[in-house]
């Protein structure tokens, strides 16, 4: 048909006008038929119906339109048949209700199968067109009214369900299989049945439970057991779900234990006294400092609480380690406390709670803030180095030694005066390479590299040119010696040649130096400037040593090594039996301190006194008298005579190292304020103090009234001015 017109002629089909008669008793006779089929499938007689011929049956009452009668028939009809189930189950006595109870539900749930299978095509056609729920949907529904929200089996099914589980936490074995059919019949009614029915009240139930035990062991428990009985019970909860209950419960009693046992005892847990995260932390209980973790990882600001413990004990023990004044008296020992503590809770974080690096961060923040409260602690990270770099020091391998190194350089990344740290390692360094003491070059260079790594080339350049000077020096006093052809008669000598600014050379005297001593040094002095243009030498006869061989009075021969100091002392005696201490000092214009340390060594020091000393006193008058020790005898051919020194600074020491130091500084934070001012032309006085610190933190941290003064000086200088309307702003001079 087009364009509105009537198509005209073919032929034409016309309804059937022939009136079907039904008989009118067709539904009555029908249903009668389902109804008895019914009746039987609930009473297990199933197996003598022909269920083709009841679903043809069911089928033509749809047909016929006859759906709604028979859904309403069919809701009639099972609801009849699940009273009398209620009947039953609400006369079940005692352990057999819920027994009763599972049996009808299973007898309901095959009846509903066969039942749908029978109304398949109402199923599938009457209901969704008229929006009715599904028949096995239905008989749900009908289970739920009729049964499980009776007002005589709701109250009780709960309270069976909820004392069960009761008896199980106290330790009784229930039928798990049937809380497991239970609890699924519920789910299967509808998660708002599982969840109003059973859920909402069994969590209630549970806070209550888990408050009552906790305020009954939090008073007789130590923390480590009261944890243990925590960790129990929520092992024991999800399992519980995990057999009988809704995945998603879990979740929820996690929850409720967690606030119950551990949220609401927090701090009383983690405070506890003799038993608590801080004697945790000093026994080293591993497992129990886990379970915590573990355990308050669940609680809001839990592991928070425990960081802050933790730091604030770190603090503490530190803050008496590094001021107790008789750990002060072994910087190697001093040190060696520190890496131990260090280790000992790198392994607890990293065992205990899990590598956390909010925990390591909270770690690194308290040492530096306890390192730092002892102001000699750079000295003592320097000393302990030494002491590990120095030959015939506790023999260990290189592997070990690395390891150590390691550990020493996450010290000094705690350090805020590096600079002062440098200032000692240099110092030290000097003593060891000149010395011939260093263990390891390889081990030297190692520990340069790490510094280098950690704070820039500039760091370590002088200390690099030390080794230069030292492969330098080797070369020239070959050269001389291969040069210089009349020096048979002579001491044979071995000059080290230090680049000044490289070392940590002070201006010191020249003392007067043996004849035989001065005549080859003089001819060196010649053969390197000869060959050096434009340069200077001056002998820092403080520095050096030497090998002299001695024949005593009762026929003993030595060779002793000793300072150069002690071997200008020992030379005298060539020509003079005994010397008074004046006499010595005039002769060897070796200063009044080295000289009184250099006699003690050679005279006091047991197993190595070369000299009487007259009176046999420790301290050293100008009148005191000394003698070569004619008795002077020793297992060893080589006797190594050492200075008798302290192996930390002297006060005066201490305060001159501290200012020197701190006038090295002033250039550096001269070079950052200028630095600054250059990048950004104008900036007020808070914000140059705040880049200023934050440029130079890596080095050391420089002193608010410092760079104060050092800003006037610029604008003394005329590198900056104070703006004209405000003063606290400084302008960029170019």
């Amino acid at each position: 048909m087009m364009n509105g017109q009537k198509k005209r002629g073919g032929p034409k089909i016309e309804p059937f006008r022939h009136k079907v008669e039904t008989d009118p008793k067709f539904f009555d006779k029908s249903w009668r038929k389902l109804h008895d089929a019914i009746r039987e499938i609930y009473n297990h007689n199933a197996s003598g119906l022909s269920f083709e011929e009841l679903y043809r049956t069911a089928y033509n009452m749809v047909l016929h339109k006859f759906g709604p009668k028979l859904y309403e028939k069919l809701t009639e009809n099972m609801k009849g048949h699940l009273e009398e189930m209620r009947t039953c189950v609400e006369a079940a006595q005692g352990g057999l209700f819920l027994e009763e109870l599972e049996r009808k539900w299973n007898d309901h749930n095959k009846a509903l199968t066969m039942i749908r299978d029978i109304l398949m095509y109402m199923d599938r056609t009457y209901i969704p067109t008229n929006k009715k729920t599904p028949v096995f949907d239905l008989g749900l529904e009908l289970w739920r009214d009729t049964i499980v929200r009776s007002p005589m089996i709701q109250g009780r099914l709960l309270d069976t369900l909820l004392e069960l589980i009761h008896r199980e936490r106290t330790g009784e074995v229930i039928n798990r299989c049937l809380m497991r059919t239970t609890t699924k019949m519920l789910m299967n009614l509808g998660s708002s049945v599982y969840q109003d029915d059973f859920e909402r009240p069994f969590l209630e139930v549970s806070a209550s439970f888990y408050s009552g035990e906790s305020q009954q062991f939090i008073d007789c428990y130590s923390c480590g057991d009261y944890l243990k009985l925590a960790e129990r019970r929520l092992s024991e909860e999800s399992e519980r779900v995990s057999q009988y209950m809704d995945v998603k419960t879990n979740e929820k009693i996690t929850a409720v234990v967690v606030k119950e046992m551990l949220a609401n005892h927090m701090q009383r847990l983690i405070l506890m006294e003799n038993s608590g995260l801080v004697n945790m932390l000093m026994e080293d209980r591993y497992e129990d400092l886990t379970r915590m973790y573990t355990l308050f990882n669940h609680v809001p600001d839990g592991l928070t609480t425990i960081r802050s413990v933790m730091m604030s004990h770190i603090k503490d023990t530190g803050k008496s380690l590094v001021t107790d004044p008789e750990r002060l008296k072994d910087p190697v020992d001093f040190v060696q406390r520190l890496l131990n503590e260090k280790d000992k809770y790198d392994n607890i974080i990293n065992v205990s709670f899990n590598s956390d690096k909010s925990f390591l961060n909270a770690l690194n923040s308290s040492f530096e803030h306890f390192i730092n409260l002892n102001n000699r602690s750079p000295e003592f990270i320097s000393l302990f180095v030494d002491d590990k770099l120095r030959k015939g020091v506790k023999e260990a391998n290189e592997e070990d030694l690395e390891t150590v190194l390691d550990k020493v350089m996450m010290l000094f990344r705690y350090l805020q005066e590096k600079d002062l740290f440098e200032k000692y390692y240099k110092q030290h360094l000097a003593k060891r390479l000149l010395s011939g003491k260093t263990a390891s070059d390889d081990s030297e260079r190692s520990m340069l590299v790490k510094l280098k790594t950690e704070c820039g080339y500039q760091f370590t350049s002088k200390l690099e040119g030390m080794f230069t000077d030292l492969k330098t020096s080797q070369d020239t006093t070959q050269g001389f010696y291969a040069s210089t052809s009349d020096l048979a008669d002579y001491p044979t000598i071995s000059v080290q040649i230090l680049t000044t600014g490289s070392w940590p050379t002070q201006t010191c005297n020249t003392c007067n130096l043996p004849p035989e001593i001065v005549a080859v040094s003089e001819k060196f002095r010649a053969y390197y400037l000869g060959t050096h243009n434009g340069r200077r030498l001056t002998w820092q006869t403080n520095m050096g040593n030497a090998d002299i061989k001695a024949t005593f009075g009762n026929g003993s021969k030595h060779e002793l090594n000793v300072s150069t100091y002690q071997m200008c002392v020992l030379m005298l005696f060539n020509s003079s039996d005994v010397l008074t201490y004046r006499e010595i000092e005039q002769s060897t214009a070796i200063p009044a301190v080295d000289l009184k340390r250099c006699l003690q060594s050679l005279a006091l020091v047991k197993g190595k006194q070369v000299l009487r000393k007259e009176p046999m006193s420790r301290d050293i008058a100008d009148n005191d008298s000394f003698c070569v020790n004619d008795k002077f005898t020793s297992k060893l051919f080589k006797v190594k005579i050492g200075t008798v020194a302290a192996q930390k600074e002297t006060d005066p020491e201490k305060l001159e190292t501290r200012q020197r130091v701190e006038e090295d500084r002033k250039p550096q934070i001269e070079a950052a304020i200028v630095r600054i001012m250059k990048s950004r032309r104008v900036l007020d006085h808070n914000s140059i103090m705040t880049e200023v610190t934050k440029q130079l933190q890596p080095r050391f941290l420089p002193n608010p009234v410092v760079i104060k003064k050092r800003i006037e000086s610029l604008i003394e200088r005329e590198f900056l001015e104070r703006d004209k309307t405000d003063r606290k702003m400084y302008r960029y001079l170019a």
